[in-house]
């Protein structure tokens, strides 16, 4: 697929730096609610605790990444193929690989889009921790990517239902896990001004995680 942005960097992900970024910006980051603050505290406790949290098969619990995209006409949700749930795009990481660059490669693979970081690059909105399949703990970390106006194309193998919301639409159909991931993206700037052609951060690998605007904020009242 086409992409407006390079591919991220081999090694830009390795387990010491990406931890201590991922540790830094969960460090500085405030949530939105209840539900948030708690996420927060997991992953903070799992950061402490876990030999390898990026690593999915270092043991049931571990980090993911994923992204609400943003752009003029609201946010890009799929259909998930098992949950049958519109999700925001999102997965495991691969080795070597840190959450922001899961995210935006996931969310590119799921959607069809090129997608960017915002400029000043990748941008934490929100944490949340839910348990998946096989009794797994995801301790997602979800990113704002910015993207065209552009329809999604997903390609074969994914989700074949992938669309725009506007944001209310977006807020109705969501379950308890995405909902204040929403609401944070919402509150972004970027959600409340055309998207411009070429507009974002280069590619993630020159960009250090919780440096962008808003890092310190998720927009919470």
């Amino acid at each position: 697929m086409s992409r407006d942005v390079r591919e991220p960097a081999a090694g830009n992900g390795s387990a010491p730096d990406a931890v201590a970024a991922v540790r830094a910006a969960i460090d500085t980051h405030r949530p939105g609610d209840g539900r948030e603050a708690h996420s927060l505290r997991r992953v903070a406790a799992a950061l402490a605790t876990l030999a390898r949290p990026l690593d999915r098969l270092a043991g049931p619990e571990h980090v993911t990444g994923s992204a609400v995209v943003v752009g003029s006409r609201g946010t890009v949700l799929h259909l998930h193929k098992r949950l049958h749930r519109w999700l925001q795009p999102g997965g495991h990481l691969e080795p070597g690989e840190a959450p922001w660059e899961a995210a935006w490669r996931e969310a590119q693979e799921e959607t069809g889009l090129s997608l960017e970081h915002p400029d000043g690059g990748p941008r934490l909105i929100h944490v949340d921790v839910h348990g998946a399949a096989n009794g797994h703990t995801h301790l997602d970390l979800r990113y704002l990517l910015l993207c065209p106006d552009r329809d999604p194309a997903p390609p074969p193998g994914e989700s074949p239902e992938a669309r725009w919301f506007g944001w209310d639409e977006a807020l109705a159909r969501a379950d308890g896990a995405l909902v204040g991931a929403l609401r944070a993206a919402r509150r972004q700037p970027e959600s409340h001004r055309p998207r411009v052609p070429g507009e974002g951060s280069g590619p993630p690998a020159d960009r250090r995680v919780g440096t962008g605007p808003s890092s310190r904020h998720n927009g919470a009242g």
